[in-house]
């Protein structure tokens, strides 16, 4: 896609949902900030939490630099990020994206090249990195951003409570066999299943998806006729709007990963489907109660195999930062080999950044903290295909998102939809009767140009 073409439908998509930013706003990040400070934009999951606190071991290396952290929700992130990068607001030095994101904004000349740095910096190794990530965050050949975490999603329950039950979980279950079992776990003071609901297209469509993908479903056919009120796609967001209302958590419309990852480590729910990156959490006796408790299998299936995501949240520098040098110097710092070890010996190894580098498998000691969730968060992320994300073919590629510039808009108003349905505001056949419409105006655009 032409950078103008991609520029034009992601301006239209900023302006759908209100994020138009004042010359005020934009200058807004930079108060307080002096010339040698590097301002960073990050979620607040727990990973980034354990980077700000352990930032004073860069600071203290490089007496030059100031660190300056913006931490917000992940929904607020995506907002403050895509609107500040796509109008060249220079407030951020770094920030924080993922894999939907970079390819777009490498084409369209909004991030800086991070393999004429990594190929510069001693024992750095880009190839260390999963290759299935790196060629994620890439464009013609090279890196626009470097992971920082990486994720596929799989199926979290309590072994202690299978096993009183006399249930069985297979490694690799049905999405029938979970809501069975999740139905005989369901009770005054347990839960049976943990689900998003929350709305945003990071959120609640994330895990959506990936069961949309393995009804049979999809957002488009090769021609780009909108198919979300196909009987695949009714079947699949029927299936999971149910079991959340029946046999999930209260609130569940509210629910996001942060809300799921809570309920499930104080020991309130009996599973959890969600990314395999939520070890860090459920494995730390600090924010956990069920250390030890958990058992790991893989994203559960009904006609797709290994129909999980593939995500990573990672680091990179706006081409309109004017301290690129300072930025990758915390950047290398925060996704090298060495930092990965900084975390396991200062906080712990279950909270270790996981799914970024090969090398982190190959440590003694993460090797023995990982032993319940090593192999499956390994598996999950090799399995993931984005370019084969459908049973039937489609024109986009990616699992719990699509790779097009409009998915931003259209992600966040079908997830709306969703969060209603779930919330009883309207039946999934309304929501998904709304959703339709907005994605044939996204075919559209697509069906004008071929």
């Amino acid at each position: 896609m032409k950078a103008r073409t991609l520029m034009r439908r992601l301006a239209g998509g900023l302006a759908a949902v209100g994020l138009v930013f004042t010359a005020g706003c934009a200058g807004a990040g930079t108060l307080g900030a002096t010339d040698q400070t590097v301002t960073i934009a990050m979620v607040s999951n727990s990973q980034m939490t354990d980077a700000r606190e352990l930032s004073s071991k860069f600071e203290e290396a490089n007496p030059d630099i100031k660190l300056r952290f913006v931490t917000l929700s992940e929904n607020q992130a995506r907002a403050k990020i895509t609107a500040s990068t796509a109008m060249g607001g220079g407030e951020f030095d770094v920030v924080m994206i993922s894999n939907y994101e970079t390819p777009q904004w490498a084409e369209n000349g909004w991030l800086v090249n991070l393999s004429d740095y990594t190929r510069k910096t001693p024992g750095y190794d880009e190839n260390d990195f999963f290759p299935s990530l790196r060629e994620s965050l890439s464009y013609d050949g090279d890196m626009y951003a470097v992971p920082f975490y990486g994720e596929s999603s799989f199926l979290m329950y309590r072994k202690d409570l299978f096993e009183q039950a006399g249930i069985t979980m297979p490694r690799t279950p049905t999405w029938q066999q979970v809501a069975d079992a999740a139905a005989k776990l369901n009770g005054p003071d347990m839960v049976g299943i943990c689900l998003r609901g929350k709305p945003g297209w990071g959120e609640v469509l994330a895990p959506l998806d990936t069961v949309i993908n393995t009804f049979g479903g999809r957002w488009f056919d090769e021609n780009w006729n909108a198919q979300l009120t196909s009987p695949e796609v009714q079947r699949a967001v029927q299936f999971y709007v149910d079991t959340v209302t029946k046999v999930g958590e209260p609130g569940a419309a509210a629910s996001g990963f942060s809300e799921c990852a809570t309920q499930f480590g104080q020991g309130r729910t009996a599973m959890w489907y969600d990314a395999t990156s939520a070890v860090s959490v459920l494995e730390d006796p600090e924010s956990s109660t069920v250390v030890g408790k958990v058992g790991y299998a893989m994203a559960p299936m009904v006609e797709k195999p290994n129909p999980g995501w593939l995500y990573t949240w990672a680091l990179g520098i706006p081409k309109s930062s004017d301290k690129k040098d300072s930025a990758w110097k915390f950047i290398s710092w925060m996704t090298d080999k060495n930092y990965i070890r900084l975390v396991g010996e200062e906080l712990g190894w279950a909270r270790v950044p996981p799914g970024s580098r090969l090398s982190t498998y190959q440590i003694p000691e993460y090797k023995e903290a990982s032993k319940a969730f090593g192999q499956a968060t390994l598996d999950s992320i090799e399995g993931a295909d984005p370019l084969k994300p459908t049973v039937q073919p489609v024109p986009y590629t990616g699992i719990q998102f699509l790779a097009i510039p409009e998915f931003q808009d259209l992600g966040t108003r079908v997830s709306q939809q969703i969060s209603a349905a779930i919330a009883g505001q309207k039946t999934v056949a309304e929501a998904l009767e709304q959703s339709q419409r907005y994605a044939e105006v996204v075919g559209r655009s697509y069906q004008e140009q071929s």
